[in-house]
């Protein structure tokens, strides 16, 4: 469990520094059209690097920190379902779809793990009381 976080907070905090300081890259390596409004783009990856703290600090004590976990997991389950309506609905082109890959796919059932063993081993305590 240490390690799962670990990697995701090393994954996510370059990630989202990435998008933060190269915010036309990934939109230039797919070919899709640059956005005229980087700072969304932006923001979501300063979002997605303050998720990587969140996962470091959850990393040494996972049980106890469970709701961090929960919280990236319903993210990296929402995420794609919004992707799957949006394209749909041709909202966003195809390519995106990369980046669910590695912000979410990779991370589903690691997460999922240590969630069920907090429902096994912590009953979802929120405190040590």
């Amino acid at each position: 469990m240490k390690l799962t976080l670990q990697l995701a907070a090393v994954y996510n905090i370059l990630w989202g520094a990435w998008v933060v300081i190269f915010p036309n890259h990934f939109f230039e390596l797919v070919g899709m059209e640059l956005p005229s409004q980087p700072m969304i783009w932006q923001g979501m990856g300063m979002v997605i690097g303050v998720y990587g703290l969140g996962y470091w600090w959850a990393s040494f004590d996972p049980l106890r920190h469970w709701p961090i976990v929960a919280v990236g997991f319903l993210g990296k389950i929402f995420g794609p379902l919004g992707f799957v309506f949006n394209y749909y609905e041709g909202k966003v082109p195809f390519e995106f779809f990369y980046t669910l890959i590695t912000n979410d796919f990779i991370w589903w059932i690691p997460f999922f793990l240590i969630l069920k063993r907090v429902h096994q081993d912590y009953n979802w305590k929120l405190s040590e009381k």
